[in-house]
């Protein structure tokens, strides 16, 4: 299943591995096991089928590397070089619960592509795939119920309830700057930030850290995940279809403000109806895109995740040094280096 396994001292893995080779088996069946779990919950099989649709292997898989990361950190500074059971269901969790995000959002936003193939509401009826978003987090909620363990419980629980008020916080607009900034960053956490938070914040309470640790672990991930939002709304200004996997100035044709847009407006107050009437006339998205272009925006925006990420290098200088610290740190280079 995974390397489980207690190491003795001095046999741990190359300090300069990157972070998914480290962790390279610990990592391996993630999706195997996730689905797995969605097929043995039911016996409807266009069901099976929707609910596995984007646990294909094809992702990322941010959110699991840096769960698994943080609980080998915390186990080493816990003096201990195993990974608990407990721990790695907490990344499959957390990564159902983005799954289950993806899919809703999907339907949200009436998306034509995900990850480089047709979206799940093009394939199937956006009741069907509804439902389907619905099941993934019955199963997780679950998983978490056999984890026996209050706190962590709570803690997980807590991000489908950040889930859904960024959803909510994303389909409104405030009309003052000042405020719509401070919106964006709710809703950035909340959205994207608070699943990898959260979930850090579990592996290290099950791991035996106490409150100050559990919240190194939990800022860490806030500041990752912040960072990687940032950088993704980047690259939605200069990235080609075909790297994103998806459509450029996505974003702007949902309506959405996102750090760019808003840092723009310094320097280009016109930006500001636009936004309220969220991109809606012939020629905002253009425009819009134009001026962001022509602003700091972007530079701007490439600081603001430069920052998160030297915090999260902080939060993770602060445990123990092992190889899995070391990739920690590693991990804010990693969201920084996709701006490239």
């Amino acid at each position: 299943m995974s390397s489980m396994q207690t190491q003795q001292p001095g046999s741990l893995p190359d300090v300069h591995l990157d972070p998914y080779r480290l962790i390279e088996d610990d990592l391996k069946y993630v999706y195997d096991d996730i689905r797995r779990e969605l097929i043995a919950n039911t016996s409807v099989k266009e069901l099976q089928e929707i609910a596995t649709y984007y646990f294909d292997g094809q992702g990322k898989a941010l959110r699991p590397m840096a769960a698994i990361l943080m609980a080998r950190a915390i186990n080493y500074h816990k003096e201990r070089n195993d990974l608990l059971p407990t721990q790695r269901q907490v990344a499959l969790i957390a990564e159902m619960i983005h799954g289950a995000s993806l899919i809703h959002d999907d339907v949200i936003d009436q998306s034509d592509y995900r990850r480089g193939k047709a979206s799940v509401n093009v394939k199937w009826s956006q009741k069907k795939v509804t439902m389907a978003g619905d099941f993934i987090l019955a199963v997780a909620s679950m998983m978490i119920a056999r984890l026996r363990n209050d706190d962590v419980t709570l803690t997980l629980s807590q991000v489908v309830t950040d889930l859904v008020q960024g959803e909510f916080m994303q389909l409104g607009s405030k009309e003052t700057e000042n405020e719509r900034f401070a919106h964006y960053l709710t809703k950035t956490y909340r959205k994207t930030a608070s699943l990898i938070a959260n979930s850090a914040k579990a592996v290290a309470m099950l791991g035996g850290a106490d409150e100050k640790l559990a919240d190194v672990a939990f800022q860490y991930g806030r500041n990752i995940g912040l960072a990687f939002q940032l950088v993704d709304d980047l690259l939605d200004f200069v990235s080609s279809t075909a790297t994103m996997g998806k459509p450029t100035a996505a974003d702007l044709k949902l309506g959405l403000a996102t750090a760019p847009v808003l840092f723009a407006c310094e320097r280009f107050p016109e930006l500001n109806p636009m936004i309220m009437r969220r991109f809606q006339e012939p020629g905002d998205v253009e425009k819009a895109f134009e001026l962001v272009h022509k602003s700091q925006g972007l530079d701007q925006t490439r600081f603001l995740a430069k920052k998160h990420c030297e915090e999260a290098k902080r939060l993770a200088e602060s445990l123990a040094e092992s190889p899995y610290q070391n990739c920690l740190v590693r991990v804010g280079e990693f969201v920084i280096d996709r701006m490239k």
